[in-house]
C-alpha cells in the first residue's frame, strides 16, 4: 500500500513532539524553575540549542515541557468531546425524528454557538483559571462537534439493508448502534478527531496566552508567547521559538488527518489517484 505524502510528513511531525513530550518527563536539559538571570536572553548555541528567555530558562527544555502540557490538555479535552458527543449523536441518529432528537441537536447547537474561549472565560470566572478548566472548556466545545459528525453519519446507515436486518433480528436501537453502526462511522471519529486535537492544541495556547490555561510554573507554549510580546525586537527567537513550534504542532496534525482520510476512504483515495 502506498502511503501519501500528507500522512508520512503528518506522522513524523507528530511523533517528533510527542516524543519530545514523552521525553521531558525523564529529562529536560535543564530544570525550567531555576532561574539564570546572566544568562538571560542569549540566543541559540552550543549551551542552549534554542536560547534562553527574559529569565535565563533554557528554551528547549521549555518546548518540551510546553509539549507535555499542551498535548495532555488537547488530548483529554477531544476524549470528552467524543466520549459524550459519539453516543448523543448515535442516540439522537436511532430517535430520528422525535422530541429527544430535537432537544439533543438544539442543545449542541447551543453549545456549539459559544467558543471555546467564552466557556473558559464562564468557567474560569467561577473556579479560577487553571489547566483542568481550559480542559473542561475545550472538551465542552468539542461535544456538539462529535455529536453532529456521528448523527449525520449514522442517519446514513440506518437505511441500509445490513441495519434492516438486525433490525428484524431483534435487535435493538441501541445495539445495533453499537454493534454496526459505530464500527461503519469510526473512521470519521478518528479522522475528526486528529483534527479537533489540532484545534485544542490551538485552544490552549490562546487560553493560556490570556492567562486562562495552565499557570505557573507549569510550561505552556500560549503563555511562552504571552511573556515575549514584549521582547520581539531584542530577542526574537523568545517568540519565534514557541511560535513555530505551535505551526508545526498543528501542521503536523492537520496532515496527519489528511492522510488518515485518504488511507481510511477508499473513495477519496480513488479520486485522488
Amino acid at each position: 500500500m502506498k502511503y501519501s505524502r500528507s500522512l508520512i510528513i503528518g506522522t513524523v511531525l507528530t511523533l517528533v513532539f510527542l516524543a519530545a513530550a514523552a521525553l521531558s518527563f525523564v529529562w529536560t536539559p535543564y530544570d525550567i524553575t531555576l532561574l539564570d538571570i546572566p544568562a538571560k536572553l542569549q540566543g541559540p548555541n552550543l549551551a542552549h540549542w534554542m536560547g534562553t528567555d527574559q529569565l535565563g530558562r533554557d528554551i528547549l527544555s521549555m518546548v518540551m515541557m510546553g509539549a507535555r502540557t499542551s498535548i495532555a490538555v488537547a488530548f483529554l479535552a477531544v476524549g470528552i468531546g467524543m466520549g459524550l458527543g459519539i453516543p448523543l449523536g448515535l442516540f439522537a441518529a436511532a430517535r430520528h425524528g422525535s422530541l429527544l432528537d430535537e432537544v439533543i441537536m438544539r442543545g449542541n447547537d447551543l453549545v456549539f454557538a459559544f467558543p471555546s474561549l467564552v466557556i473558559a472565560i464562564l468557567i474560569t470566572a467561577v473556579f479560577g483559571p487553571s489547566a483542568a478548566n481550559a480542559i473542561i472548556a475545550i472538551g465542552i466545545f468539542n461535544i456538539p462537534v462529535f455529536a453532529r459528525l456521528a448523527r449525520a453519519g449514522a442517519l446514513s446507515l440506518w437505511s441500509r439493508d445490513f441495519i434492516l436486518a438486525a433490525r428484524v433480528s431483534g435487535k435493538s436501537s441501541a445495539r445495533i448502534s453499537v454493534e454496526h453502526i459505530l464500527p461503519n462511522i469510526g473512521n470519521l471519529m478518528i479522522v475528526q478527531g486528529t483534527i479537533q486535537f489540532s484545534l485544542g492544541i490551538l485552544a490552549e495556547a490562546a487560553l493560556s496566552y490570556i492567562g486562562l490555561g495552565a499557570q505557573p510554573p507549569t510550561a505552556s507554549w500560549g503563555r511562552m508567547l504571552a511573556d515575549a510580546q514584549t521582547l520581539a525586537s531584542i530577542a526574537p527567537h523568545v517568540a519565534l521559538v514557541p511560535g513555530l513550534v505551535i505551526v508545526f504542532m498543528v501542521l503536523g496534525l492537520n496532515l496527519l488527518g489528511d492522510g488518515l482520510r485518504d488511507l481510511l476512504d477508499p473513495r477519496v483515495r480513488v479520486v485522488r489517484t
